[in-house]
């Protein structure tokens, strides 16, 4: 469906007309024609490094176009800043929430609203409570946000842009954070938003979201769009996959057998900071993926693992030796690697280029000597740009130039060099997109040949195509460990993320 069809369809809120805006060497975005209908739920899809983000923040105000202009209700309009385009009606819900854990749900909603000042607490809670039960986002507006869920701390965030008034939400994968039965409540409130007139622009890589919420469907590739649509004619999330990457993709992923060898990480009665006796063994040649909502001890439990923070209480063995012995003089081969979910600051340093981000941390085999062989790293940085296809093919851009998909097969390359025999990854797919996807799955079931692979992931999704067994995490405690053959434990799941023990 062209751009002047879908006008037929609604007439637009907001109108892109030949924006493009260019980063260095990177053309990010190239004149790109798109329309965003009110009553409608626009999907924007690509792969990682197509532009979507910069779209989206050029039209939030956070950037701006190069050239080409903004129009809204037929006004060229220039947003100089993300207050500009709040003003005008357009809001975007991140994935990092910007929440004052000190203040209520419905201070946080009326922070720095006009007139809020004045109101009392009461009042406060009234008009925000009315404001939730009109789009189906249930939430207590005096419960303290240190309190709440991820699920929602983000509804608290879509109500302050509903408080503005937004006539345009821009969700920037809101799911990663949900559980499986918050998702369903999300796309409740969204499809409300646009049945009171408001457009929803929704991005995305779950094909199965799209194929659900989605009316409009536009596609970009190599920063242009390439494809506009409406859902209804899709006909299957594979088709649509297809469409996005420009090859056929499988959703689903064949894992050979890898035979099981000694254990390389065993953890008992693991308590303090966070966790709550944690007890798992993980062997050579298995995935356990640790699954949970956000904030569950997570975070804790691989910081204890990776040798961010000792162990409190309990015990934890890695290759055979006790944490502080493994800790002491740990090679860089050999041993552990990590896949942080923070690429673009634990993982990697912004304003370093390609070469020394891999040097970060196999820097000890490039220096025989007093002095670091540059020309062998630049040959490695290379072999692992063409391996693991990283565009832009450049060593020598900067690490922020990358978008989140690209710089993830850089950290797997660099870590994966080091021959490792314990994985920590977490999150590893984590915005994106299928084809990215794809080849970050292949890549660690193929390490899991020589090296034991703990999987820290919300995806249930990606749990069970890739995991032997996986263990639910609530509250800092597991509440069960299972294989992913038993099918009613796995139907469980769900349930289990929330706490719900029987």
């Amino acid at each position: 469906m062209t751009t002047a069809q879908t006008s037929a369809v609604a007439a637009p809120l907001i109108r892109l007309e030949g924006i493009s805006k260019t980063f260095g060497p990177v053309k990010a975005n190239q004149d790109i024609h798109l329309d965003i209908a009110a009553g409608r739920v626009l999907a924007l899809l690509g792969e990682n490094g197509a532009g979507k983000s910069t779209l989206m923040n050029m039209l939030s105000g956070r950037f701006q176009p190069d050239s080409g202009r903004i129009v809204v209700d037929g006004t060229p309009t220039v947003f100089a800043s993300s207050r500009d385009a709040i003003e005008a009606g357009i809001g975007m819900v991140y994935q990092h929430f910007m929440l004052v854990n000190t203040m209520t749900v419905a201070q946080n909603v009326l922070l720095g609203q006009e007139g809020s000042y004045f109101l009392r607490p009461r009042e406060m809670e009234r008009r925000v409570a009315e404001l939730a039960e009109r789009f189906n986002l249930p939430i207590d507006p005096s419960a303290l946000v240190a309190d709440l869920s991820m699920g929602e701390r983000q509804r608290v965030e879509i109500l302050k842009l509903l408080m503005r008034d937004s006539r345009v939400l821009i969700f920037d994968e809101p799911t990663a954070v949900l559980t499986p039965t918050e998702t369903p409540q999300l796309f409740a409130a969204m499809r409300e938003m646009t049945r009171q007139g408001k457009a929803v622009v929704f991005i995305s890589h779950k094909m199965e979201e799209i194929m659900d919420i989605a009316d409009d469907v536009a596609i970009l590739r190599k920063g242009r769009i390439v494809d506009t649509m409406t859902k209804a004619s899709i006909t299957s999330k594979e088709a649509l996959a297809s469409r996005m990457v420009g090859r056929d993709v499988m959703l689903e992923i064949e894992k050979a057998p890898a035979p099981k060898g000694r254990p390389v990480l065993e953890i008992e009665g693991l308590s303090g900071n966070g966790m709550d006796n944690l007890t798992l063994t993980l062997t050579r040649g298995e995935i356990v993926a640790v699954v949970g909502v956000a904030g569950n001890g997570q975070k804790e439990l691989v910081e204890t693992i990776t040798g961010q923070s000792a162990p409190q209480r309990g015990s934890v063995k890695l290759l055979g030796k006790d944490w502080k012995a493994f800790y002491t003089n740990t090679p860089w081969m050999n041993t552990i690697s990590y896949i942080p979910e923070d690429r673009l600051g634990l993982a990697t340093c912004p304003e370093l280029d390609l070469i020394d981000n891999v040097l970060l941390t196999t820097r000890e085999g490039f220096a025989p000597g007093l002095f670091l062989d540059k020309e062998r790293a630049l040959g490695v940085t290379k072999s692992i740009i063409r391996r693991y296809h990283v565009q832009p093919p450049i060593p020598e851009v900067r690490a922020r130039q990358l978008s989140g998909g690209n710089l993830q097969k850089l950290v797997l390359g660099r870590e994966f060099l080091r021959q490792p025999k314990i994985i920590v990854a977490e999150q590893p797919s984590q915005g994106l997109d299928v084809s990215a996807t794809e080849e970050v799955w292949h890549r660690l079931l193929n390490a899991r040949m020589k090296a034991g692979v703990l999987l820290v992931t919300g995806d249930l999704n990606e749990a069970l195509q890739l995991a032997d067994r996986v263990a639910v995490m609530f509250r800092g405690r597991f509440m069960d460990v299972f294989d992913v053959a038993d099918t009613t434990r796995v139907e469980r799941i769900g349930q289990l993320m929330a706490g719900v023990a029987d």
